[in-house]
């Protein structure tokens, strides 16, 4: 798979609200009611992952689930980064807060 130049993923991050760039990785903290809640969104995360052969490196804090998405190996990012990203927004559910000012408090 062709890894995406610059202005291709700065287009594919226009559709992916709170999604950002961190090197060659894509990246999003999702925040939950409670650690059960973030769990559960993990598990549906898995599920999907699992289906697309593309796993996200994957950080839980209690309530808050940080995704990085990026394909190693083609070194850096692909449409595969880009579709699993949507899909992970289509699975955040009515749960998900948008981190605010307070969400680097673990």
């Amino acid at each position: 798979m062709q890894v995406l130049d610059d202005s291709a993923i700065e287009s594919a991050l226009r559709e992916l609200p709170g999604w950002r760039r961190e090197g060659d990785n894509i990246v999003k903290t999702f925040e939950f009611d409670d650690f059960r809640s973030a769990m559960l969104f993990v598990n549906r995360v898995a599920d999907a992952a699992e289906s697309a052969n593309h796993h996200p490196d994957v950080d839980i804090r209690w309530n808050k689930v940080t995704l990085a998405l990026s394909t190693h190996s083609a070194g850096g990012l692909t449409e595969n980064d880009t579709k699993l990203a949507h899909r992970i927004e289509r699975l955040g559910g009515e749960h998900h807060h948008p981190p605010g000012p307070a969400s680097a408090n673990y």
